[in-house]
């Protein structure tokens, strides 16, 4: 996309004029008198400023050096607007380089796409046309986050840095102790689960909990991300390809079907898969059985399948987005995670738990969050959940320099604060808090609870199994 902006060479005060030198950059966006500018901006800066006009060239780009931080731009296709692109890129990074700080760049008001961005691990993001102290700052802060985990990773070690196969703080509100129980119940079993909640919830870390408490936690758990894969590349990613099966397939692959033979696969997103795709996964399903693209045998294999979205399934069946059957075959049981504005105090809890994880990771020990930042993460909506948290809580103890965390350091998205007495609901959402509320008040009494609402206690049943209660 081409925009018209205003270069500034000039550089503010002594520290503006200090070059880094020491640090490789990464520009990404399709617009090349934009990056050209930028790289004759930064270059004063940076030891070496990398361009990418082609987003295609990204994974090419990160296997041949590692960047300190990366500039990306949200589209890629000219008059493109979702952000979508963006998103997808900035996933692909993380896999590749879980470290390494990212910048969004925005323009057409893509505030929201770039505060979604943030939330799934983007460091920060700027609009067009940038204002160069900003952006000098934007990058020196994802530099040092960069820095800091690499650090961390060099000082405690790749296992022992990372948080997948920590044990989960599930919480103690009674919204969690009733997935805390359903857990109990089927982890140990081969049940197909599905696990529905809001983005950042923690519906992969549920998995994973589920999968460690299972007599497969000795075996493989394969994660798989199905809103980031193409559709064309859907049958090779998951069941595999022979040797010359097409262009470019200059060796086999291993599927991840056949990866998670005799643990779990979790497919995460899993309400993004077409029509088509939901048909091939069906029949992989009821066969238990895959084909190697290009191979003529299929493979027998035993998995435990876990799959997650962020839609209600009587919504994509409503709307014919997808398959009655399928939803049949991966939901044995349903387990809905809370958003963690409905979880009280584990809020806190989860906080001071970031807090010591991160705080070992960049041993920076001992910080704590001040009582005027509590008040302000009660106010806030947490429009990411636990995921948010935790980036929020990472965020503001590598950038922190004194031991208390005021809320200036956490960083909160003010289109997403509460004020105190006004909270927009829809109905459906005011009513299925009640119900909540009243269940949880009755301790699962539900003739009292349908008492206290109003209502048959046949009703009652009815709108349990409507809202997935």
């Amino acid at each position: 996309m081409t925009l018209t902006f205003r270069l500034t060479l000039s550089y503010r005060g002594n520290q503006s004029r200090m070059a880094i030198k020491k640090n490789h950059l990464l520009l990404i966006d399709d617009d090349r008198a934009t990056v050209r500018a930028l790289q004759l901006l930064l270059g004063e800066r940076y030891q070496s400023v990398s361009i990418c006009t082609h987003p295609e060239r990204i994974p090419e780009l990160l296997a041949e050096r590692t960047y300190d931080a990366v500039l990306l731009d949200m589209n890629f296709r000219p008059g493109a607007r979702s952000g979508n692109e963006g998103l997808y890129w900035l996933k692909r990074i993380r896999e590749t380089d879980p470290d390494v700080g990212i910048v969004l760049m925005t323009a057409y008001g893509e505030i929201e796409l770039a505060v979604q961005g943030m939330k799934i691990g983007a460091i920060d993001f700027l609009q067009k046309p940038w204002d160069n102290d900003r952006l000098y700052a934007s990058l020196h802060s994802a530099v040092q986050v960069t820095n800091s985990r690499r650090k961390a990773k060099g000082n405690l070690g790749e296992e022992d840095a990372g948080f997948s196969t920590e044990k989960m703080v599930l919480g103690k509100s009674p919204a969690m102790q009733q997935v805390v129980e359903v857990v109990a119940k089927v982890a140990n079993t081969d049940a197909n689960i599905l696990l529905t909640g809001e983005h950042g919830t923690g519906k992969s870390m549920i998995a994973r909990e589920i999968h460690r408490e299972s007599k497969r936690r000795n075996r493989p758990f394969i994660s798989v991300d199905l809103g980031a894969i193409a559709e064309s590349l859907f049958e090779s990613e998951l069941f595999g390809h022979t040797k010359h099966a097409f262009t470019g397939a200059v060796k086999e692959r291993v599927g991840k079907f056949e990866q998670a033979d005799g643990g779990t696969l979790f497919l995460d997103e899993i309400s993004n898969l077409s029509p088509t795709l939901q048909a091939k996964l069906l029949v992989a399903l009821e066969n238990r059985s895959i084909t190697r693209l290009g191979a003529s045998k299929a493979k027998s294999i035993d998995i435990r399948l876990i799959t997650a979205t962020n839609r209600h399934p009587n919504t994509l069946l409503k709307k014919g987005t997808f398959r009655e059957d399928l939803l049949y075959r991966i939901n044995t049981v349903q387990l809905e995670l809370p958003p963690l504005r409905e979880r009280g105090d584990d809020l806190f809890l989860y906080a001071a738990h970031y807090l010591e994880q991160f705080g070992k990771k960049y041993s920076k020990p001992g910080l704590y969050l001040s009582a005027e930042s509590k008040r302000a993460m009660q106010l806030y909506r947490w429009p990411g959940n636990v995921r948010e948290l935790r980036n929020v809580i990472e965020r503001a103890l590598i950038m922190s320099d004194t031991k208390t965390l005021q809320p200036n350091a956490l960083n909160f998205q003010e289109t997403s604060l509460l004020e105190e007495e006004e909270v927009a609901f829809t109905i459906e959402e005011m009513e299925r808090q009640m119900i909540r509320k009243a269940i949880e008040q009755h301790q699962g009494n539900l003739s009292a609870a349908a008492e206290q609402l109003g209502i048959s206690r046949q009703t009652l049943y009815n709108k349990i199994k409507k809202y997935s209660l």
